[in-house]
């Protein structure tokens, strides 16, 4: 069956826009089925692919989405956009529902919609993600929700829900610093008229290679001492330049007793060219 379900677009009802209330009232419009006839559309579905039978059954079940979708109403996302993800999970569960399984609809859709409205909800609560493994998203709904009801968790309260939720205090105790976290603009206006209104980092952060001036000062001291180093290699003696350039500038950096044996003398003696020849690019650079 490669036949995708129609697309919520296409029905009758609508989608949950601009008009919420409109489509709420057009959800809870549509009859609910008895178990004849949502068994009957479902075998019209399973065993024929008939569409118009997942039409029926993505309608009369919208009305349950829009229940599940409001009780995550407290994430300060919007409602419809909530709705519209259920509506998603509610369309997966449809196509793969099995009526030989003996359960209803509703019960097997549970769990679409609320994974997709759960995936939503971590996407978009935070601009930094909150919880990204299978472990971190259950705990963060349920932490959320003890938080909620308990306000700031105490050593004893979160010891009490690590050992419910089956993870460590240390755990439970990162996931509430993240939910205490708020997301904020970098470049928010303030608002004079406010008396709490928190400047943005924008406001107070400095960008010290901000001013013009500063960028074409550093330019060109970058470019005179660029000169200066060049010049002062120029002057070096080719066998003090070479240990530089090998001790320090190339990829695969010699050893003082490498260079001792090319050169035929002690290991200290060419420590002790290398430290003459940095003393003078030094001397070089500062007058």
């Amino acid at each position: 069956m490669n036949t995708q379900l129609q697309p919520l677009q296409t029905l009758a009802i609508g989608v949950p826009g601009d008009s919420l209330d409109a489509y709420i009232r057009a959800a809870s419009s549509v009859p609910v089925l008895t178990v004849e006839e949502e068994r009957a559309l479902a075998e019209r579905l399973y065993f024929n692919d008939d569409l118009d039978a997942a039409r029926n059954l993505v309608l009369s079940h919208l009305r349950f989405v829009v229940h599940i979708a409001r009780s995550y109403g407290g994430y300060g996302l919007p409602i419809g956009d909530l709705i519209q993800e259920g509506n998603i999970g509610l369309m997966k569960a449809v196509r793969r529902f099995d009526p030989t399984k003996g359960v209803r609809l509703v019960s097997f859709a549970v769990h679409w919609i609320r994974a997709e409205i759960h995936e939503f909800v971590i996407r978009n609560w935070r601009i930094v993600k909150v919880a990204t493994t299978k472990s971190q998203r259950k705990l963060f709904f349920n932490l959320r929700g003890q938080k909620q009801r308990l306000g700031r968790l105490s050593v004893e309260e979160a010891t009490r829900v690590a050992a419910d939720l089956g993870v460590t205090l240390a755990d439970v105790q990162e996931m509430e610093g993240r939910l205490a976290a708020f997301d904020s603009s970098f470049d928010a206006p303030l608002d004079e008229d406010d008396d709490n209104s928190v400047l943005a980092p924008a406001q107070y952060l400095v960008a010290n290679d901000a001013d013009p001036a500063d960028v074409v000062g550093n330019d060109q001291l970058e470019q005179r001492h660029g000169r200066q180093l060049t010049l002062a290699l120029n002057n070096l003696d080719q066998r003090s330049r070479d240990i530089l350039e090998r001790r320090w500038l190339a990829d695969n950096k010699a050893t003082l007793q490498e260079l001792a044996d090319e050169y035929g003398v002690s290991a200290e003696r060419i420590r002790q060219l290398e430290n003459g020849a940095i003393g003078k690019l030094r001397n070089a650079m500062l007058a």
